[in-house]
Formats: structure tokens, sequence, C-alpha cells
């Protein structure tokens, strides 16, 4: 069994499709055909079933594509390893969930170049639940994201905080829950899933709302007065500094963001500085 092997089998069951996993190799169909037959064949049973519209994987063939995941993502961190200088270096991406401080946020990333100017970072922004995918799949080295966390993770850091009520202006007094149109993200938002929760909890389901994917987006429509959210406290700032804040029932009150990274042996040295970097930047957000 090859790795090369495991990388045509692999592509074959994400397309679903022989020809376009060939075309995506830039191999000739034949080879990736021949590949999967001396795959099978020194395996014993078959790893696809064929049909008209192309193939999907056997129950085998879905035991297979797990280990074969491990196999190579274990190849690739033993070349990173292997290859890795003494000091922070090479690409490093970050995934990031809208709703981290900008402010804490954009320092640190500012810190990070300047002290290891030899780290090319990338930033990826997306939904927690799409950020842990990416990590776990080594699409990301590590990722902010908010909410409960899977045990294939490990969190570097943790920062708590308070989850508002936010509406146009402090002038504003507390909202009537079953008459308020709300800004929310689409489903799998933490916050979303805890608005739903509070105002089901009053007999209130969440039905007028606006659905919006951008946080940008959603402040602005909240600060426009078309209707309220509930987001972290610290959005509060620049341009939402003077929006409207209530504190919630104690229940749904508590949000956590952690930084994240795969439960790995090896863990490069650009995310290691970067995480202890975080740390003294959020560390000095807490006494100020």
């Amino acid at each position: 069994m090859e790795l090369t092997d495991l990388k045509v089998f692999l592509r074959i069951a994400e397309e679903g499709n022989i020809t376009r996993a060939a075309e995506q190799l830039g191999y000739v169909q034949s080879n990736v055909t021949a590949r999967i037959k001396k795959l099978e064949n020194e395996l014993g049973v078959p790893l696809f079933n064929r049909h008209s519209n192309g193939v999907t994987l056997t129950e085998k063939g879905a035991t297979l594509r797990d280990y074969a995941c491990s196999i190579l993502n274990l190849s690739e961190e033993a070349i990173r390893s292997v290859q890795e200088t003494p000091y922070p270096s090479g690409c490093l991406t970050i995934g990031v969930v809208d709703t981290v401080h900008c402010g804490y946020f954009i320092q640190s990333l500012s810190d990070y170049q300047n002290m290891y100017p030899d780290v090319s970072l990338s930033l990826l922004t997306g939904s927690s639940a799409e950020l842990i995918s990416q990590v776990l799949n080594y699409q990301l080295d590590g990722a902010f994201v908010t909410g409960s966390l899977p045990p294939k993770v490990v969190a570097e850091y943790v920062d708590q905080d308070e989850v508002k009520l936010l509406t146009k202006s402090k002038e504003q007094p507390f909202p009537d829950l079953a008459t308020t149109k709300w800004a929310v993200a689409p489903s799998g938002c933490p916050f979303r899933s805890t608005l739903e929760k509070w105002l089901l909890s009053e007999g209130i389901p969440l039905t007028r709302m606006i659905e919006v994917s951008s946080l940008e987006t959603q402040l602005g429509i909240v600060r426009s007065g078309l209707a309220a959210t509930l987001l972290p406290s610290s959005v509060l700032s620049g341009e939402c500094a003077n929006m409207g804040s209530y504190s919630i029932p104690e229940a749904y009150r508590h949000s956590t963001t952690s930084l994240i990274r795969r439960n790995d042996r090896f863990r490069n040295k650009a995310f290691s500085a970067f995480a202890e970097l975080v740390k003294v930047n959020f560390e000095i957000k807490e006494h100020l």
C-alpha cells in the first residue's frame, strides 16, 4: 500500500467520480482505475460501489478513508517536524470567527508579524463548526472558535465574555421580546442558539428575524434600529460603543472563545509562538 494509492483513493472518495478525480490529480483515467483495482486486490475487499453516476464508498471503503486521512496527515506531519527550523518560520494559517474581539486580535497579529517576519500568516473566516472541521482536516493550524469543543482539539487559550442583548442606542428601554425583530447569523451560530433557547424558555419562538452571514452587516442592522441581537459584549467598541446593551438571564449569559489546535504530538514553532503571544495580549486586556 503506497501513499500515492491512498491519495488517489481519497480524491475519488471526495469527487465520487473516477474521471473527475483523474482530472484533478493530472492522471490518465486508466492509471487511476488500475491503482484502485490494485488497492482492492491487496486488501481483498471492494472499496467502491460502481454505478452510472459515479462511485460511492462501501462500508469497508469508508473505514479505509478514515485511516487513509490519518496516515497521510501523519506523513505530512513527519515532514514538517523534520524540516522545521529552530525558530518560527514557514506558513501559519489561522481561522477566526467574526465575534473575536477585533482590537486585541489585530494587535496580536501586528505584534506577531513584527516579532516573526519569517512566518507567512494567513487568516480564514467562518463559523465555529466550519473552522473546527478545517482544523481537524489539517486545513488550518489553529482557530478562534466559540462554544463547546470536540475531544480531538486542544484549547490553547480560553477567553470568557458576557452575552448581551444589543439594540440601537442606550436611550432605548429593554425591548419587548414578543414583538422584537432579531438580526441573527445562520443556523449553527452559538449566539443564535442561545437566543432561541432563551426565547423558548419565555414561550416565544424565534420567527421574527433577519438572517445575515456577516457580523458587520448584523451590527449595522441593529445600529439602524431594524432589529436587536444577542452577541458578546466584546463587540461594543468603535462604532458600536454607543449601542444599547442589556443583561440577559444568567443561564444564557456566558460565552467562551477558544484558540484551538489539533491534539497532535507535533506542534510547530510558528503556532506555539502565536498562541503564547495571544495569551499575553489577552491577559493585558484583562488587567486594563
